[in-house]
């Protein structure tokens, strides 16, 4: 538990003053909850036993001050310890989202979407009620321990005895029971994890579930997580709520101890009825913080576990990793020299030397895991090569900022991003929106005609993954956003596969003048894309095999002429 207050202690030294109003209000709970115990010995010798009249408005009066007192305490203290756990927690969801995204690519990939939203929400939505409910409630029922046990001591230092003498008892199986909190805490959350993860899925592709009538089979595969989710929260439970019964029992015995050795003091005239039940008061005061403390630490193992995830994440080294050099001028030439890139045991790109230059068109064709899409991702840094070198306007693209180096790069997939935004922000992601610019834009990707025909025309908002558009009219919109952002670097990977013919030469002629000063590199799907590339770079595990234009490779290439033969049909 150091450890993990040791790592949030930067964030929540910025809450000084915060934290003192909140020290303020635990003062006025802790001295108000003491001076509950304390009262009753005027109120039973004073007012019931000597009979002094004016205790009749004291002791009222007394009490209504002393409540007042608690009660502003704890708003105070719960107020300003919300709005602390509220701000961290919302920072951190942004602290924990920036750090994820910023991420490489690998690790995106190889981490489910549904386990990093549940970082992001589950395990943060934790930390709040660690940060803002437990540590407060934590520190508060400690001191007001603190205060009642010295209250008592003052009172009887041999009565004390007897009744905590109890406590130390059951100190070592509450650590016992954290640590077992502890474990299955984290395992929930994994658990929790898996569950998002199965409810993304559905949501996802409930398109192929519904043509498949699989909502049986799906259902079945949600429900064994769900109840696996069940039994290990249930695990939790057996466990954490045993400590409140074990502490009501020695919350019994210490009471009894009381009675039988108070009782005794006070028949033998060594103390008076009102001590004797401002001690007993005070002794029972003592028992409920100290059950809530044993709760807390209960519940904390579990924040524990969330924030031991969530710091993991934060510690995680970014394998690409980026410098300060940025790149200003549009990308004029790149070069491949060398290039190796191996997944586990195989190359998906093995030894890959091209130099391409402003102006030119380049295709990359193969067969499936020939390496194209990955050569396209190295350019976008997703990967860094093994070993040789990608550069850039003669410089290796490592000694740029990622962002300045995707600043000049355009990329348009196979698979259509379209956010819940309207249609002009989708074509100007990221940008401030220029309406003439995404007209134009729209006009050049064959988008502009199908785009007047709705209602609201580029203000029409886009629905979830663009579900009121067809998915050609999506990856026109792809296309378009594209253009929109001027990029000198174009990466086309089968980004016309939704268009039929007639429309993607329609799209071709538009962007054979827009295309002229920049670099183009195409994935190609139809053999009417790469027949007028200036060069068609033929992939197969990983290597150049060969390059040409159509012409000659239809000629000297054998592999090209069957995967001509296969796009033309």
């Amino acid at each position: 538990m150091r450890k993990i207050l040791k790592r949030y202690m930067p964030y929540i030294k910025e809450y000084k003053l915060e934290y003192f109003l909140v020290l303020v209000g635990i003062i006025f709970t802790v001295g108000a909850t003491t001076a509950t115990a304390h009262i009753m010995k005027p109120l039973m010798d004073e007012m019931f036993i000597e009979k002094k009249e004016e205790m009749l408005y004291y002791i009222p009066i007394g009490l209504i001050v002393i409540y007042f007192f608690k009660s502003a305490g704890r708003y105070i203290q719960s107020v300003f310890m919300n709005y602390i756990g509220q701000h961290i927690v919302t920072r951190f969801r942004e602290i924990l989202l920036e750090k994820i995204i910023n991420l490489d690519m690998s690790f995106l990939y190889l981490n489910r979407s549904g386990e990093l939203i549940s970082r992001v929400t589950n395990d943060i939505e934790r930390i709040r009620y660690f940060v803002s409910n437990m540590l407060p409630e934590l520190f508060r029922e400690s001191l007001t321990v603190v205060a009642l046990i010295g209250y008592v001591i003052y009172l009887n230092p041999t009565l004390a005895f007897y009744s905590l003498v109890v406590l130390p008892v059951v100190v070592y199986p509450i650590l016992l029971i954290g640590k077992k909190l502890k474990k299955y805490s984290r395992r929930s959350q994994e658990k929790n994890a898996d569950v998002v993860t199965r409810l993304t899925e559905v949501f996802n592709n409930s398109e192929i579930i519904k043509a498949n009538a699989t909502q049986r089979f799906e259902l079945d595969r949600f429900s064994v997580q769900n109840w696996q989710f069940f039994k290990i929260n249930m695990k939790s439970v057996y466990v954490g709520d045993i400590v409140s019964p074990m502490m009501e029992i020695v919350g019994a015995l210490g009471l009894a101890a009381v009675i039988f050795v108070g009782g005794r003091e006070v028949y033998e005239g060594r103390m008076s009825v009102g001590e004797f039940t401002a001690f007993i008061t005070a002794v029972g005061l003592v028992f409920q913080p100290i059950r809530r403390i044993s709760s807390i630490y209960s519940k904390i193992q579990d924040a524990l576990a969330a924030s031991e995830r969530v710091f993991e994440l934060l510690d995680r080294e970014n394998g690409i990793l980026d410098v300060v050099k940025v790149l200003e001028d549009d990308i004029t030439h790149v070069e491949f020299r060398h290039v190796k890139l191996k997944y586990d045991d195989s190359y998906a790109l093995d030894d890959v030397n091209v130099e391409i230059k402003q102006g030119e068109n380049i295709a990359l064709v193969g067969d499936s895991g020939g390496g194209k899409s990955t050569f396209i991702n190295m350019l976008l840094r997703f990967y860094d090569p093994h070993s040789g070198e990608v550069l850039v306007n003669g410089t290796n693209i490592k000694e740029f900022t990622q962002d300045s180096l995707k600043h000049h790069i355009s990329l348009v997939t196979q698979r259509i991003y379209i956010f819940q935004d309207t249609l002009a922000a989708n074509v100007a992601y990221g940008q401030e929106i220029d309406e003439k610019r995404v007209i134009e834009a729209l006009k050049l990707a064959d988008a502009y005609d199908f785009v007047t025909s709705l209602e609201e025309g580029i203000e029409t908002k886009m629905e979830e993954y663009g579900s009121n558009l067809s998915g050609g009219q999506r990856q026109r919109i792809a296309i378009a956003r594209a253009i929109y952002k001027h990029a000198s670097l174009l990466l086309f990977d089968e980004a016309t596969s939704a268009l039929d013919n007639e429309s993607e030469k329609r799209i071709q002629n538009a962007l054979h003048e827009y295309t002229k000063d920049k670099i183009t590199i195409t994935i190609a799907h139809r053999l009417s894309t790469i027949e007028h590339a200036d060069k068609i770079l033929v992939m197969q595990k990983g290597k150049i095999i060969a390059s040409g234009n159509h012409s000659e490779l239809l000629e000297n290439c054998d592999v090209y002429q069957k995967l001509a033969g296969r796009l033309e049909n």
